[in-house]
């Protein structure tokens, strides 16, 4: 289908890392979503027997997909919360998204519309678990 429509196959790689630069790009990527000094606090922080899942969460997470073409920095941010807000049980990265969203120029109506759309799919509870995480970044 894609071919009759005139997109050459197989379609272009969209990674802009290799397993050498990933978690340098990563870390970067990661800083500039969520903050310096919040990124900084996390590794900081982290016991020494859980650094790792901090590197692989800059390596992985950031590094291997969120450096990747094909769609921007603020509609990755998009999606990202748009997925975390209907799964329950993790409230603070809901919330950690909802501050990174506003990092990377998205603002509180954007995410109101978001939840607006998803409303229909996701159910009350979810939304308002959703809402009150905008309440609680935007209020401070």
């Amino acid at each position: 289908m894609l071919a009759e429509r005139g997109i050459a196959l197989p379609l272009p790689g969209q990674t802009t890392t290799t397993p050498q630069t990933r978690a340098v790009k990563g870390l970067a990527i990661e800083k500039q979503i969520i903050g310096n000094e919040v990124v900084d606090k996390l590794y900081a922080t982290a016991p020494a027997d859980e650094q790792h899942i901090q590197r692989y969460l800059s390596a992985n997470c950031f590094g291997d997909h969120l450096t990747r073409a094909g769609i921007d920095v603020p509609t990755r941010e998009l999606l990202t919360f748009s997925m975390l807000a209907p799964l329950g049980g993790c409230d603070a990265q809901v919330k950690g998204h909802v501050a990174a969203n506003l990092n990377v120029g998205n603002d509180r109506a954007q995410l109101i519309d978001i939840l607006t759309q998803l409303l229909p799919f996701i159910g009350y509870p979810r939304t308002l678990n959703a809402l009150r995480a905008i309440d609680e970044v935007t209020a401070a």
